[in-house]
């Protein structure tokens, strides 16, 4: 193969150990010491999901597209089998957050009449403190929603500071709050008619629903909703990644430059406007709105 098209065939090395809680008592400082500290090894990163290559418009999908370009780019730094106190990549969904409903809302969502695809939908104000609190180093608390009963569960999942943390969600570009947060914003491209299908098997097999409210609910508030509010944010991506996880070539790039970042390799010199291994983030054009993407 030609020497550029070996390049991106070479496996990508995996990270660095993280020094152990056990190690921090010899020497070695934690790494939610600091707003400053967490600037200079931290890597954040939004997923979210668009329209089908070729065109043609694509509906709202189905999670698992975004999650397993998530999931990728964790087995490929070698963070699978790494016990959650050390992992140096972590992974937290915009489904986690969705606001508490009233009751007369959850009545409305157990018949399929609530639009959980509009912004509202979610705590933003959680997203954004949740965030900005992992960014500073600090241990966070991220809430377990039911999607077969529509509320969130009195438990909550502890994740620990990371380098590197990927958030995912069908709007997590929408908010400027929290899309100023992210130093890279990648959106992902998959073919509709997957993507349907993924979310017909999810919603039959792990959140209870039957045929027709899955179909009545993706006509009435899913494809709207996505025309209105996620497809228009596409503007604010970084890297467009088409046909999901199976482009390998692309998530292993990403995967090069976040631990080119992460192991210092970008600190001494300056590639494509990227410095001190931050990426700023992408000017606005004079026709995208400050406060809302349409």
């Amino acid at each position: 193969a030609p020497p550029r098209l070996a390049a991106l065939q070479r496996p990508v090395p995996l990270l660095p150990p993280r020094p152990s809680r056990a190690d921090c008592g010899r020497g070695f400082r934690p790494r939610g010491a600091g707003l400053a500290r967490a600037r200079s090894l931290f890597f954040s990163a939004a997923v979210t999901r668009g329209r089908a290559p070729g065109g043609e418009q694509a509906e709202k999908a189905d999670a698992y597209c975004f999650s397993s370009v998530c999931a990728k780019i964790v087995q490929l730094l070698g963070q699978n089998e790494v016990d959650c106190r050390q992992k140096q990549v972590v992974i937290l969904s915009q489904d986690s957050f969705y606001r508490v409903l009233t009751s007369e809302q959850k009545a409305k969502a157990l018949k399929g009449q609530f639009n959980f695809d509009h912004p509202d939908a979610f705590d933003n104000e959680l997203i954004f403190k949740t965030l900005k609190e992992i960014t500073e180093g600090k241990t966070v608390q991220i809430p377990v929603y039911d999607f077969v009963s529509h509320s969130r569960k009195e438990e909550t999942v502890t994740v620990y500071p990371a380098d590197v943390v990927l958030f995912e969600g069908i709007l997590a570009f929408y908010s400027q709050e929290v899309r100023d947060l992210f130093q890279m914003k990648l959106f992902v491209d998959t073919d509709a008619d997957t993507r349907l299908s993924r979310r017909v098997l999810r919603d039959i097999s792990e959140r209870g629903r039957d045929l027709e409210q899955i179909l009545s609910q993706y006509i009435t508030f899913v494809k709207p909703a996505f025309e209105e509010f996620c497809l228009p944010t596409k503007k604010y991506a970084d890297v467009i990644i088409p046909r999901g996880a199976d482009n390998l070539v692309a998530i292993n790039l990403i995967v090069q430059h976040i631990q080119d970042i992460l192991n210092g390799g970008l600190s001494k010199r300056q590639t494509n406007g990227y410095l001190n291994g931050y990426i700023p983030s992408r000017k606005r054009q004079p026709s995208e709105s400050s406060s809302r993407p349409h």
